[in-house]
């Protein structure tokens, strides 16, 4: 929207000084907010025109004074000429600023990163989980490295982040770091959040991310097939340690809950249902979504085999479980023992719940999301969309309907 700019030349009459003379101010409006400067110059008020707001007659001190007046005039249009050059918005601020000549402070992209780092420390177990605040400092690590990197600088001045600075920076992810596409993606956007903030602060003029593209590669989900899960289950392990690690990751495959989520259940997430059989009620900490399950068999066996464990007792856990990192190990070599040929994680205990136990017995993927606590079931449906046998078994169905109908056609 174009700004309306207007400049108007008039006495300041209560400053009347000891000759009698007044001072010419002068006023310029810039969507209806006004500031006013003297010309440093003086006038006696019969002398002057307010008609046309200069001074009366043809003397040489109204020629020089109207001509300076002419000038101050011409600085401020060419104070909104050079607004629209920079591309900048002509607001109040920005012209008063442009034509007094005040610099905008300084702001640097590391302290603001930092900045807003901090927030989400303050706020861990309220708003937001460590691995949020793990992925921004690993991000700002990423950030200064690239600044060395790039530029050797340890910080920059915001307002010289472009285009190709967002460019460079993914450039730098995927061949420096060696980071894979999807996570090359996940930092650039953890970055773009940064931007955003400097945006809606007003402390950047444009976008760096206008014109930019990322898209995330879809991953093929692993999970197990029916025989490897029976497989892991009906196993006799020498250890105790992974006959507990495989009783929870088999937990986890028929609730579908993430690893810390099952850390964090405590007797007090079982209730009853709506059905009247105990459900486990809790909030996934990745997006503090609800996630209500029902309790199968194969799931109560395994709590209650665990209930009278030392730590379950003197913490209130549900589970005695280890370590992400012990968990994931151990799962490695239950992986080998089962000659189950994929790395085996925990997470994968996860997918196998929304695949092999849920979506390819017919549970609605409705219903599937609900339980996996996913805000949005498109999410969902990137598992839906690796169950061949499920097609394959839904086809049989619409053929065997063509076939009927053939055959009581011929008949």
């Amino acid at each position: 929207m174009k700004a309306k700019i207007n400049v108007l030349f008039y006495l300041r009459k209560s400053k009347v000084n000891a000759l009698g003379k007044m001072p010419i101010f002068y006023r310029i409006t810039i969507n209806g907010q006004r500031f006013d400067t003297s010309t440093g110059h003086y006038v006696e008020e019969d002398k002057w025109s307010t008609e046309i707001s200069r001074i009366k007659g043809n003397s040489e001190e109204a020629r020089s004074i109207n001509g300076q007046l002419e000038l101050i005039k011409a600085t401020v249009y060419e104070t909104e000429k050079k607004l629209y050059m920079k591309e900048l918005d002509i607001t109040y601020e920005t012209f008063k600023n442009e034509y007094k000549g005040k610099k905008e402070k300084q702001r640097f992209l590391i302290p603001i990163f930092q900045d807003h780092n901090n927030k989400i420390k303050a706020l861990l177990g309220k708003e937001y989980a460590p691995g949020t605040l793990e992925r921004y400092e690993t991000s700002l690590r990423h950030t200064e490295e690239f600044l060395m990197w790039k530029y050797n600088l340890k910080d920059i001045d915001i307002t010289k982040i472009d285009h190709a600075f967002v460019t460079d920076y993914e450039f730098f992810l995927r061949t420096v770091r060696k980071c894979a596409n999807n996570t090359a993606v996940k930092y650039i956007k953890n970055f773009n959040k940064i931007i955003k903030i400097c945006l809606a602060n007003h402390w950047l003029d444009r976008n760096p991310f206008a014109n930019y593209k990322s898209k995330v590669k879809e991953v093929e989900r692993v999970y197990l097939s029916e025989e490897e899960i029976q497989e892991i289950i009906n196993k006799e392990f020498a250890t105790e340690r992974l006959s507990l690690v495989r009783d929870i990751f088999i937990f986890s495959c028929f609730t579908g809950l993430a690893y810390v989520d099952v850390k964090n259940l405590t007797k007090s997430h079982i209730s009853i249902g709506i059905d009247g059989d105990k459900w486990i009620f809790t909030h996934r900490q990745k997006t503090e979504s609800a996630s209500k399950i029902p309790i199968l068999p194969m799931t109560q066996m395994i709590i209650d085999k665990y209930a009278n464990h030392p730590q379950s007792g003197n913490e209130e856990k549900l589970l005695p479980i280890l370590s992400n990192q012990k968990m994931n190990a151990y799962l490695k070599e239950i992986a080998a023992v089962c000659k189950i040929e994929k790395e085996l994680t925990f997470h994968i205990a996860r997918h196998t719940f929304a695949t092999t136990v849920t979506l390819t017995n017919g549970v609605p993927i409705e219903s599937v999301s609900k339980m996996l606590g996913h805000k949005n079931l498109r999410t969902t449906q990137h598992y839906a969309k690796v169950l061949d046998k499920k097609v394959s078994e839904d086809m049989k169905v619409l053929k065997n309907m063509f076939l009927q109908q053939s055959i009581s056609k011929s008949s």
